[in-house]
């Protein structure tokens, strides 16, 4: 499973708000229901920030990697974005996180919800990588930087 393949460039975006981390999960859902990618943003924020306060899904480094699972769900989703202020989700680090790949599986593909987050923490031990993202200005460029970097 590479994680170029799994992004699409309409869940994309280089220009997520600043504030707190309950407020950007809620933006990111509705965003990835605007989208298409899930029927309910109410119904993903939920999810994602029950998944949340089980502990932070920062893993350090300006990263976090959000993710829950949705009954109902056809396919997964794999959603990218980039906050240039950053925002704390009480990293262990100390850091504000810049980078988030969110991860919203099919309820009933549990291995295929750990396959795609061992892609991206496979992808992100280069760690140069995660810089490289934030200093991206677009989210064309950001999707073309993923597609090259993670095929």
């Amino acid at each position: 499973m590479h994680l170029g393949s799994l992004i699409r460039p309409e869940l994309v975006w280089s220009d997520l708000p600043a504030g707190g981390r309950q407020g950007l999960l809620r933006d990111l859902a509705e965003r990835i229901a605007a989208q298409g990618g899930v029927g309910d943003a109410g119904e993903l924020f939920a999810k994602l920030w029950e998944r949340e306060s089980l502990g932070t899904t920062a893993v350090g480094a300006g990263i976090a990697i959000p993710h829950c699972k949705l009954p109902g769900l056809r396919r997964g989703v794999v959603a990218v974005g980039i906050s240039r202020a950053g925002v704390d989700f009480g990293a262990s680090d100390g850091e504000p996180v810049h980078v988030l790949f969110l991860v919203v599986s099919p309820a009933d593909s549990p291995a295929e919800h750990l396959q795609v987050l061992a892609a991206i923490s496979r992808w992100l031990k280069g760690g140069h990588r995660a810089a490289a993202l934030r200093s991206l200005t677009s989210a064309g460029d950001v999707h073309r930087f993923l597609a090259e970097e993670a095929a």
